[in-house]
């Protein structure tokens, strides 16, 4: 073979860059650098149960992971443009497999909470960088929902089979899933193309249409708290069904199917898109969110902590996507949407650090459902705002 036919030969293996394969190996590389956030419920259980830490304590380790990715995902945001993507992320990935296999050895709660934060600022580089690539596609709505599948399917299937596992062999099944899961990634790269998008060219700054502040900074807030309200309940969500006398096994089973039944939220918003406006959507979906939220007091049975589950899993994805689409109608250039994923990942890391406090306080289960639901009643609010502004932004239009 001569030396010229090598790069050839490895150049056939690579995808279509726009193609279904593609679409896969990049939802994997973007959940890679925060799959431990989709199985959040199973990390802080494990904490608890196979290492023996407070849930106070739990709680700030999933924090500070995600607070770190917060970082690494602004850090993204400099550095996509300027050192080779697929250098990012094989070394991304390889650190992320090795402080998994490293944290299986740490027993202090200091130690590991060091080792999250920055396993959490890695995971946030890659992310960012794998969600600049997905932005390039051509087909870049596809590829996010393909994403969204892989993140709830494998997620799902994590809360199912690993909180079993923490009390019989501790923090070792959680943190070698998080390794197995980057390294299969790892495998994937070679075979994403080496160009996998041309980027859309977008409009100037220059160009652009002033962003409109104060609509945008109520979705914004919105964003944060509502995030933090249901992570802050979905990172306890194991430890609140034991507490309530339900069987492990059947807690997370429960969660299990709950996080694949919520696939239903992302497709509804494909379904109704904007035919029906997003004031009333919003609305219905929020009240839903709430009575659902409100069914975790009867957790003692079996059906209602199921149905909790599956209500605010299916209303959690509905409402995120519109919040997020809303961001990008206040700012055309783009700048409010990359700024709004930063403010989720915030959102997402101070609801477990909130909830550890008031566990860690000894309020008890009840206090964090009701602390959960004044969260979504106040991120209900905000959001109605600047939601019947663009509604009514969009009558006018349609009208003319």
């Amino acid at each position: 073979m001569s030396d010229t036919s090598i790069p050839h030969a490895r150049a056939s293996l690579r995808v279509d860059p726009d193609g279904w394969t593609a679409a896969i190996i990049l939802a994997f590389l973007a959940t890679a650098g925060l799959f431990y956030v989709n199985i959040m419920a199973a990390i802080v259980d494990g904490l608890v149960a196979g290492l023996g830490l407070s849930e106070g304590q739990a709680g700030q380790i999933g924090s500070i992971n995600i607070y770190g990715a917060a970082a690494g995902a602004l850090l993204a945001t400099a550095t996509v443009r300027r050192m080779p993507w697929r250098v990012t992320c094989i070394s991304c990935l390889v650190a992320l497999i090795a402080i998994d296999l490293g944290s299986i050895a740490i027993d202090s709660f200091s130690a590991l909470f060091a080792a999250r934060a920055v396993h959490g600022f890695i995971g946030g580089l890659l992310t960012g960088t794998a969600f600049a690539l997905i932005a390039r596609t051509a087909k870049s709505d596809r590829t996010f929902g393909m994403l969204l599948f892989v993140q709830f399917g494998l997620g799902g299937l994590g809360v199912m089979l690993l909180p079993p596992l923490a009390p019989l062999y501790g923090t070792s099944a959680l943190f070698l899933s998080l390794a197995a899961f980057s390294l299969a990634t790892l495998l994937m790269l070679p075979f994403l193309s080496a160009h996998p998008a041309t980027a859309r060219d977008p409009e100037s700054a220059e160009e652009a249409p002033p962003m409109q502040w104060r609509p945008l900074i109520m979705t914004l807030l919105a964003i944060f708290v509502f995030q933090a309200a249901n992570m802050g309940l979905l990172a306890y969500i194991i430890r609140l069904g034991i507490g309530y006398g339900l069987e492990r096994e059947y807690v997370s089973m429960a969660l299990g199917l709950a996080t694949w039944v919520a696939l239903l939220g992302p497709a509804l918003v494909m379904i109704c898109g904007l035919k029906f406006g997003r004031f009333w959507l919003l609305f219905a979906s929020m009240i839903l969110t709430l009575f659902g939220t409100a069914v975790f007091h009867w957790s003692a049975s079996p059906a209602a902590y199921m149905i909790a589950n599956c209500g605010t899993g299916i209303t959690w994805g509905f409402v995120v996507a519109y919040l997020l689409g809303m961001t990008a109608e206040f700012d055309k250039a783009g700048r409010a949407s990359a700024f709004g994923g930063f403010i989720s990942k915030m959102g997402l890391a101070s609801g477990p650090l909130i909830a550890g406090w008031i566990l860690g306080a000894g309020l008890g289960l009840s206090t964090l459902i009701n602390t959960a639901l004044a969260g979504l009643a106040l991120s209900m609010v905000i959001m109605l705002f600047p939601a019947r502004h663009l509604d009514s932004h969009r009558d006018r239009v349609l009208a003319q």
